[in-house]
């Protein structure tokens, strides 16, 4: 399959919430497209200013309940054979976009697995916590699914892993990751106290026990994870992931104390 034809069946999918320090560039990574949809939760910053510059650039917007709920609905709004997913932060690197320009597209394959590197101040982490995900696939296959405070694809079939890397390089203020952390880590807290033992990972498990998490994701990001060799955006890394840990011990907490005296939950959560 050649370059043009690519460009006649991927379609990129972004959401969207006042990421004005952010689009642009994950735009910019994506410019290639013939068409880009956008869903936007209604923001108020400079977001719809900025996408609105760019012709390809289609807008829905939706009020916000749920990250599948977004994207799926935005999967309704893509008439192209293939979806490329991607948050407002991401940013596909030449290499990357290269790569996919390459791709033939079989028949056989319905979904490719990109890897990510994490980005502080603009500088790339040697290694970080991202797994890899599911970014592109066919969009008849695939189907999205609320999974703690994050999402998931499903997709139907066989999957490759690509060779290259997306950068995760968010900008926003640090104000904006508490408030965000704050609220993942309710919904994740309320996972881990609903699910049952038997059915949580080694790791869920331990963070289940509140204490000992945080440390050892600080360890595991500087030590383990090589964080130290990137010098002081390697700590700082390593530093947002041990506290976002924290919030996650401190909402456990609340939520089992709420449950023991049998207070309801919608009295303390401002969500």
């Amino acid at each position: 399959m050649n370059f043009s034809s690519i460009l006649e069946v991927i379609t990129p999918l972004i959401l969207t919430y006042n990421e004005a320090p952010n689009i642009e560039r994950t735009v910019q990574s994506v410019k290639w497209a013939k068409q880009i949809v956008v869903i936007d939760s209604y923001s108020t910053d400079e977001t719809l200013e900025i996408l609105s510059s760019h012709p390809q650039v289609k807008i829905f917007q939706r009020k916000f309940d749920s990250f599948a709920s977004q994207c799926n609905y935005g999967l309704s709004k893509i008439t192209s054979e293939w979806v490329l997913s991607l948050d407002a932060d991401y940013i596909l690197t030449h290499e990357l976009v290269d790569e996919i320009k390459a791709l033939t597209l079989d028949i056989d394959t319905n979904s490719y697995i990109v890897k990510f590197k994490y980005c502080v101040f603009g500088q790339t982490l040697r290694a970080t916590l991202l797994p890899p995900r599911k970014v592109l696939y066919k969009r008849e296959k695939a189907i999205y699914k609320d999974d703690g405070h994050a999402h998931r694809v499903w997709v139907e079939g066989k999957s490759r892993m690509l060779s290259n890397y997306i950068h995760h390089d968010d900008r926003k203020p640090l104000s904006r990751w508490l408030w965000a952390q704050d609220r993942y880590m309710l919904i994740e807290s309320k996972k881990l106290l609903e699910t049952p033992a038997s059915e949580l990972s080694l790791g869920d498990r331990i963070r289940k026990q509140k204490l000992l998490a945080p440390f050892i994701i600080l360890l595991y990001c500087l030590i383990l994870k090589g964080g130290i060799w990137d010098g002081w955006p390697g700590w700082y890394y390593a530093f947002q992931r041990m506290l976002a840990e924290i919030l996650l011990s401190i909402r456990l907490i609340e939520l089992e104390k709420l449950h023991n005296k049998g207070l309801p939950e919608n009295k303390v959560y401002n969500l």
